[in-house]
């Protein structure tokens, strides 16, 4: 096995890394290889692969094991997006298990007395829960690409909430940070702190026993256990207790669903990416469509010339998603005139080389006559052609704080992902229209964007990340730093970044920026805000058969491993 936490020549800054001296290497491997935000994730996928299963396999063991070791993101009680690619059938496949709005759920749902929006309810509170999908969509993955069973699969996830782990800093600080919100319900308490109300310390067993009893069952019984035995039955009655609206039916009604990925090209690059209720892949492709009419490896990785280029390229993205993208079971997104090269080249026409357009003066743009939305995220690629780029969330750091009665595992507030109200910003300041407003049954809009791409018919990169409203921009230059840029994939990761989203017009930048840059950039215009550290990508790249693995620093306990 080749591994470790990949933390050569990089100095960590709340979080943020900064490239010192010379570039950093990737682990290598040829037979498979784990990149995920937890080490003991990584290790229980990679012996899957060790043991001649599959990506499938070895990404469905990893997302229950980071359920178990990373209850800040990691979930039962969440969803989220799975990309698989296969190289011998030369198909790339998504799997939707993003929360649906419960049947009672309507559109003023969190609108207060005076018809604004309260943030609290839609955010901290049992409303705040949409439907899970992420035992369904993995249990839906591994039957129909995996070679293990659920059990199998399970088993490593199991061992670790009723063995228990050792506690890391990450963990113990996250927990410490969070202790308002967590405690503030008895169910969340004695899960994640001591009896006596005192935190688990680096170093300390961490023991999540009705977890581990709700993970037994699911593994037994499988995945209708969660929806309609006794799990549903314990997630049902928190709702009742408080005035939640998940039902039984609910339940018992939730489904994941194919779809078909976006698609797009990037000089020469196939760019494969989650289609909606995600945004994500919809704007990577059309982000990179804007700036392949300029030649930006000419200007420079990080370049004040390249970081403008990016930023207003970014603004009229995501102006776009405040007006076009929602559900497209509930509403007709149009992907295909957002995505096309045509309207690109049109946006890209409006951007003037020297000066920042104002984000006042940008609108959604009108692509209809052209025809030509805390998160982990983790990368897969086994010995057979295989690759699964997988993003799924219960939304903020340890979702709503509330963990179900007697099950162990956190609620997600991913209701907040909607428009509460149309025009009003989210918790990451996105701004949301008509077609994501809130409706029964209904999967909020998304920026996860598990990627894949592809080069002469071949799995060359996969990629994808968490950071809400960042995770676009930052999939988007992890592509870029190795297509325009050269970088290998551990310096690809690990670069600063970037980000812009229309509204606030700002551009947020990480420490590692050159001043001089910072400056030319305000010369054109740009307001620029300094941010410690933005997503937690992990990312694999395959060339000329072998695999090399970045795991991004940003996250202390991230590991790429490989075979």
């Amino acid at each position: 096995m080749v591994g470790g936490t990949i933390l050569l020549s990089v100095q960590l800054a709340w979080g943020s890394a900064i490239i010192e001296g010379e570039r950093m290497q990737p682990v290598q491997a040829n037979k498979g290889m784990v990149v995920t935000s937890h080490f003991l994730a990584t290790e229980s996928a990679l012996e899957v692969l060790r043991q001649g299963g599959n990506a499938i396999d070895a990404a469905v063991t990893a997302a229950f094991s980071l359920a178990v070791t990373q209850p800040r993101s990691g979930n039962i009680g969440g969803g989220g997006f799975m990309l698989i690619s296969s190289e011998q059938k030369n198909e790339i496949t998504a799997i939707d298990y993003r929360e649906k709005a419960p049947a009672k759920a309507t559109t003023e749902m969190f609108l207060d007395d005076k018809g604004d929006a309260d943030s609290h309810r839609s955010r901290y509170s049992h409303l705040a829960a949409g439907v899970p999908g992420t035992v369904a969509g993995l249990a839906l993955a591994l039957e129909k690409y995996g070679t293990i069973s659920l059990q199998q699969a399970m088993a490593p996830a199991i061992k670790l909430a009723e063995k228990g782990f050792v506690v890391t800093p990450r963990l113990s600080d996250g927990l410490k940070a969070t202790e308002e919100r967590l405690k503030k319900w008895d169910s969340s308490r004695k899960i994640f702190y001591k009896e006596d109300g005192s935190y688990y310390q680096p170093g300390d067993v961490f023991i999540q026993k009705d977890l581990a009893a709700t993970l037994k069952r699911i593994s037994a019984l499988g995945p209708k256990e969660f929806y309609e035995g006794k799990t549903a039955e314990l997630l049902v009655s928190e709702m009742v207790r408080h005035g939640g609206l998940i039902s039984m039916e609910d339940m018992i009604n939730y489904q994941p669903v194919m779809r078909t990925p976006v698609h797009g090209t990037y000089r020469g690059y196939d760019i494969y990416s989650m289609s909606p209720p995600s945004s994500g892949g919809v704007h990577v492709v059309q982000i990179l469509n804007i700036l392949e009419a300029f030649p930006i490896s000419a200007y420079g990785h990080n370049s004040a010339g390249s970081i403008h280029l990016m930023a207003e390229a970014m603004k009229r993205a995501y102006a776009d998603r405040s007006h076009y993208l929602g559900d497209q079971d509930f509403v007709d997104v149009p992907l295909k005139e957002l995505t096309s090269k045509a309207y690109a080249a049109d946006l890209a026409r409006q951007i003037d080389h020297d000066k920042a357009t104002p984000s006042k003066n940008i609108a959604p743009g009108e692509p209809l006559s052209y025809e030509s939305n805390e998160t982990t995220h983790f990368s897969i690629v086994d010995q057979f052609g295989n690759a699964v780029s997988n993003t799924y969330t219960i939304n903020f750091s340890y979702g709503s704080g509330i963990v179900v009665e007697g099950a162990g595992f956190l609620l997600n507030n991913e209701m907040d992902d909607f428009s509460a109200k149309p025009g009003v910003p989210n918790a990451y300041g996105l701004i949301g229209g008509e077609a994501n407003k809130i409706e029964p049954g209904k999967r909020m809009l998304s920026s996860m964007s598990p990627t894949i791409v592809k080069h002469d018919g071949r799995n060359f990169l996969v990629t994808g990340s968490p950071g809400g409203s960042r995770i676009i921009t930052t999939t988007l230059q992890v592509i870029m730093n190795v297509i325009d840029h050269g970088l290998n994939i551990q310096s690809a990761v690990t670069a600063p970044r970037v980000h812009h989203q229309w509204l606030p017009d700002e551009i947020h930048i990480e420490e590692g920026i050159s001043p001089d840059t910072i400056d030319l950039l305000e010369e054109k215009g740009h307001k620029i805000v300094r941010k410690s550290s933005m997503g937690a990508i992990q990312s694999i790249m395959i060339k000329d058969r072998k695999m090399y693995g970045g795991a991004d620093p940003r996250r202390s306990t991230s590991l790429a491993a490989g075979l």
